[in-house]
This record gives structure tokens, C-alpha cells and sequence, in this order.
């Protein structure tokens, strides 16, 4: 009941999973990451001594093909699982049981290895594939993109509940203590990969440090007012909106950075990604006019991080 892709991105020695399952917490059960191993993705009746012992197989030395060998070997229920394994430079590889539900199968490509089971059609491992293979921005941003693709595609033939992103980078972690980059879960949701999405956009606004703007823009014009009425709305404007964003109006932006926790960035580099991205957030917003005003600011946030790369 699962589709998911492992994957590697070499310029920036991250690995990750993503995921998505008709099954509840599925990021308690398939991904397994590593920036000094690899990336590991088990599914179909999940074994899930998989995951830590094909990263150690991996750091042994064994190619992806040889830990599948060796965790399939050693499994006599192995005819009814499906694993798919990344390393950090060697081929990558899967394996799908013979007794795997149907429609079942996974793809390979240079840096990533999709895999599925109980899906509607194979078309969603093709489109999962080609996602990757074509997509633009970082690895979870592709990552992420091989989802929508593969569940657009036709996705799990029992439908969606939950989906996951775990992506590792050598001290990628919280002040660079762990290798823990993204780990992003959503447990049940209606509509789980844009969760997924949406909660991806506010950790990466967050956590996640960029390169600097050698040249910040201020906000000015319909920007301006359209952020200053929704500063104001949200309590942190005690000022009427206008068109000119001077010393009232980056006092409450001051604010709004600190409730939201986005240290990472300064008040400069917030009303410089406000400003480059509010207009590409506003075109591709479908939400109803009262949705909620928070999220349309870290959308538009993250939009205009979109320019520089991360740290």
C-alpha cells in the first residue's frame, strides 16, 4: 500500500526517502537515512531490521545490489517484501518479493530507486521517475515532486493517509550536532502529500540556512501593503497599511520573525524573500481568501528563498 523513492544528490552529499501510504505514521515504518551510509526504503509487510542493518551493510562497503542480497537472504518471508536501497556513489538498487501485491515494481536511474506496491497502475513508478529525473531545486524539493507525480499518476490503488521526508547531510542537523537535515512526517491526513508540502515549506523557512542576498531588496508598492495589512491583521501592525514599508511596519516584520522562529535568517533577508516572492506565492495561491494569513507569509518566504542556495 506504499510508493516511495530513495535518492542521493552528490553536490551536496545528502540521501533521503520520501513516501506515501493508505497506512497510518508510514515514516514510523519505511524510511532509514544516513550521510555516512545511504538511504533505505522498506515497504510491502515491512521488514524493518532492513533499514538499520542494510546502513550498516552499507557501511561496510557493500554495493545496494549486495545489502538487498544479504537482507533478502536472510528473511524467509523475503518473497513478500520490496526494499529499495541508495548508497552514497554505487549504483542504486531494489527489490520487490514475487509475492508483493499487485501492481507492484520499482525503477532505477543514476542517483535514486523508486518503488511501489497495491498501486493503481504502473504508470506511478514511470511519473515518479521522471519527477526526479526533471526536477528543479534541491533533493527534497525532487523528492517531494516524485510524489505528487506518482500519486497524481494513479498512487496507491486504496488511497492516501500519510507521507514522509527524511533527508541526511554530514551536519545537517539542528546547530549542526547531527546529520539529521529534514525529517518531516505527516500520520493521517486527508490530502497527506500536500501536508507534506506545506509542512516541508515551514521547516525549510525555519530551520534551514541559506547564502545570504549580496544585494536585499526592500519591500515597496502592492508587496508592501499586501504584507503590511496581513502584519496588521495578524496583531503585530499598529499602523495603518500602506504602500511605503518604513520603521513601523519592519518593527512588526521584527516581531513576526521572532514569534515564528526564523532565526536562521535576518530581518533584511526576510523582507527580501517577502519581497522577490510574494508575487510568484500570490499566483500560485488557490486557498480560499480567508485562509490562514501565517501561511501566506511563510509561502511567500519560502518562494523568495528559493534564490539562494542552502548552506
Amino acid at each position: 500500500m506504499t510508493f516511495s523513492i530513495a535518492a542521493r544528490d552528490p553536490e551536496t552529499d545528502a540521501v533521503g526517502v520520501a513516501v506515501q501510504s493508505k497506512f497510518v505514521s508510514v515514516g514510523a515504518v519505511v524510511p532509514f537515512v544516513s550521510a555516512d551510509a545511504g538511504a533505505v526504503a522498506t515497504q510491502s509487510f515491512a521488514n524493518v531490521a532492513y533499514g538499520p542493518d542494510g546502513l550498516d551493510l552499507l557501511r561496510e562497503g557493500h554495493t545496494p545490489a549486495e545489502a538487498i542480497e544479504a537482507l533478502t537472504a536472510a528473511d524467509e518471508e523475503a518473497a513478500q517484501r520490496q526494499v529499495g536501497v541508495v548508497d552514497l556513489d554505487s549504483e542504486p538498487a531494489a527489490f520487490t518479493g514475487e509475492e508483493c501485491f499487485a501492481v507492484s515494481g520499482d525503477r532505477q536511474g543514476e542517483h535514486y530507486t523508486v518503488q511501489g506496491n497495491i498501486l493503481e497502475n504502473e504508470a506511478t513508478l514511470d511519473a515518479m521517475a521522471e519527477a526526479f529525473e526533471r526536477g528543479d531545486g534541491g533533493l527534497p524539493e525532487r523528492l517531494i515532486a516524485a510524489l505528487h507525480a506518482g500519486n497524481d499518476a494513479g498512487g496507491d490503488s486504496r488511497g492516501e493517509q500519510s507521507a514522509a521526508l527524511y533527508v541526511a547531510k554530514p551536519e545537517g542537523g539542528y546547530d549542526g550536532k547531527n546529520d539529521r537535515w529534514i525529517d518531516v512526517r505527516v500520520d493521517d491526513h486527508e490530502r497527506p502529500i500536500d501536508e507534506l508540502e506545506r509542512v516541508f515549506k515551514l521547516y525549510d523557512v525555519t530551520l534551514l540556512a541559506r547564502e545570504e542576498p549580496d544585494d536585499p531588496a526592500e519591500l515597496s508598492g502592492e508587496a508592501a501593503m499586501a504584507v503590511s495589512e496581513v502584519l496588521a491583521d495578524m496583531g503585530f501592525l499598529d499602523a495603518e497599511p500602506s504602500a511605503s514599508f518604513g520603521a513601523p511596519e519592519r518593527a512588526a516584520l521584527e516581531d513576526f520573525r521572532g514569534m515564528n522562529n526564523f532565526e536562521n535568517h535576518s530581518l533584511a533577508v526576510i523582507e527580501d524573500a517577502l519581497a522577490r516572492g510574494w508575487e510568484e506565492a500570490a499566483a500560485g495561491d488557490d486557498t480560499e481568501p480567508e485562509a490562514d494569513a501565517e501561511s501566506r507569509m511563510v509561502d511567500a518566504i519560502w518562494h523568495g528563498l528559493q534564490r539562494y542556495d542552502r548552506l
